[in-house]
């Protein structure tokens, strides 16, 4: 054999494997059990065992936050801020341990993964968006976020929903824009009652001051606004948010979170 034929067979030999790479399922580390696994690019970087642990919300039951059940809560607010509002999955106790990982255990890396499932909520708005009306290209669609106070943003380093928000944004080549802020730290509205976070969210949201002396901050225009949160637990954080936006913006307003 000549050394141009050794040659040849050794380029075809790696050729041959690289395609062979390519085609075959990527074997690395799940984001979440840790362990070596193959893994698929529509699993989010997670092996098959925790993806199908995901509890998907798959049909929205409740029309106003998308709750995959009946819905209490909508029952006894009959006016909201927001048109309607949907979420990814179900909060249960897979997800509650995901999330505590990402935003208290510093397991930030996670904002990928939470970032692309919430993708899933921005499919299930759209789907009921084209049962509500035609979407017009006069109208400029972007994303902001529900703000947190300085005080927990020095505590944990970063804004969950934010980070949620702009991993939203690139898949789905949208702006983020941070038109809201927060005037005051509140504590965790998971440990209150509904009647408490009614009022203790009252005047907690304003309007960011750079909105004034932005292109967004124009009254004239119209816009579909998506206010992106990790969890909708009432609905009255998001209920708030969307009132200080409406009192500003000709907008329709919807909400995105990761969880329900």
């Amino acid at each position: 054999m000549s050394y141009q034929q050794l040659d040849l067979r050794i380029l075809i030999k790696k050729v041959m494997g690289s395609v062979a790479s390519l085609l075959s399922p990527l074997r690395k580390a799940c984001l979440l059990c840790k362990q070596n696994s193959t893994l698929h690019v529509d699993e989010l970087g997670l092996c098959h065992s925790c993806y199908t642990r995901i509890p998907w919300i798959r049909e929205a039951l409740c029309p106003t936050c998308g709750r995959g059940e009946f819905c209490s809560d909508c029952q006894r607010r009959p006016h909201s801020y927001f048109i309607r509002s949907r979420s990814a999955v179900r909060y249960d106790e897979t997800m509650k341990e995901l999330l505590a990982r990402y935003k208290y255990r510093g397991d930030e890396h996670l904002k990928v993964v939470l970032g692309q499932m919430i993708v899933h909520s921005y499919h299930l708005l759209q789907m009921d968006r084209l049962m509500l009306h035609v979407k017009s290209d006069s109208v400029q669609e972007l994303i902001t976020f529900v703000p947190v106070s300085e005080r927990r943003m020095l505590e944990r380093g970063f804004n969950q929903a934010e980070q949620m928000a702009v991993e939203l944004g690139k898949r789905m080549g949208l702006p983020v824009v941070p038109l809201l802020t927060r005037s005051k730290h509140t504590d965790k509205q998971s440990f209150k009652k509904r009647s408490e976070r009614l009022d203790d969210l009252e005047h907690v949201f304003e309007l960011s001051e750079a909105v004034h002396d932005d292109m967004y901050g124009s009254p004239a225009s119209s816009f579909v606004i998506y206010i992106v949160d990790d969890v909708y637990t009432t609905g009255s954080t998001m209920n708030q948010c969307a009132k200080v936006l409406r009192e500003y913006f000709s907008a329709e307003i919807f909400g995105l979170t990761w969880a329900r």
